[in-house]
């Protein structure tokens, strides 16, 4: 796989399988509004929650690939957690820019949050699954009483707009049961989806449950690559350039990006595998 040219007038490469990743980019237009950004929603291809480990990284492979010999990225953030749980370890092996995940950011950020030590981590199949968050607790601090529960149908609800819907809730209030059961106090939002799923999520755990999103730690993750010469800032002059990308309907994705998101989505470029 080639690698980039560290430009620091080089964009910030942010992926995912759809939306859920917008959350990580609308972190980091906030956090570092002067740099380029091109983002690409796979939404040919979501969900990736119920694939395989391996068919997944593949895809993130491809699009790891792609970004570079298109776009010449200097940075690449696998906004979704079920990509970063099959393949960051991989990418991170292959190229020679910082690839930055939202596993273990989200960790952190949980972690900081509890006071009695029980934390609970929604995510995908896959992502639960694959073990990735339970590693990354134990490895963090393993006192930490970890419940897992995975939410298939979260993110379907998310790529249909449908954010506050009854039937939304009902199957929340059935997937959420195993964290409720285990009286936590944090809980990690283990998919960049979920956090558009913010109130029904909280709606159904009480007031006193903290929910965590990866996506403004993942942002930070990225401004602290700046600071320690790991990713060369961009100096401002020409204006910030950020281009959306998406592999399924163009229409489908701005309307629904600018939804979740806001104005700048705008302009949405089709890409087709």
């Amino acid at each position: 796989m080639r690698s980039g040219t560290h430009p620091s007038d080089g964009a910030i490469g942010v992926f995912d399988s759809g939306f859920g990743g917008l959350t990580v980019a609308r972190a980091l237009i906030d956090l570092l509004p002067d740099e380029h950004l091109v983002y690409f929603g796979d939404t040919a291809r979501y969900p990736y929650g119920p694939r395989s480990l391996d068919e997944v990284r593949g895809f993130a492979e491809q699009i790891t690939e792609w970004m570079l010999r298109t776009h010449d990225v200097k940075a690449v953030v696998v906004a979704c957690n079920t990509a970063s749980a099959a393949a960051l370890d991989t990418l991170q092996e292959q190229v020679d820019i910082p690839v930055i995940g939202v596993i273990e950011p989200g960790v952190v950020s949980a972690i900081e949050a509890t006071e009695s030590g029980r934390v609970g981590v929604i995510g995908t199949v896959t992502t639960i699954g694959s073990g990735a968050y339970q590693q990354a607790f134990a490895a963090a601090d393993s006192s930490i009483e970890l419940t897992c529960a995975a939410c298939p149908g979260f993110v379907e609800f998310v790529e249909r707009g449908e954010l506050e819907s009854d039937q939304a809730l009902v199957l929340a209030e059935r997937l959420l049961a195993p964290v409720i059961d285990a009286k936590v106090d944090s809980l990690l939002l283990g998919c960049t989806h979920y956090p558009f799923l913010a109130r029904t999520i909280s709606r159904v755990m009480g007031r006193s449950v903290t929910l965590v999103s990866s996506a403004d730690e993942t942002a930070f993750a990225v401004r602290r690559a700046t600071l320690d010469g790991r990713l060369a800032a961009r100096v401002s002059g020409d204006p910030v350039r950020r281009r959306w990308i998406s592999s399924g309907d163009v229409a489908t994705f701005e309307r629904l990006g600018r939804q979740l998101l806001g104005d700048e989505l705008a302009d949405v470029e089709p890409h087709r595998w």
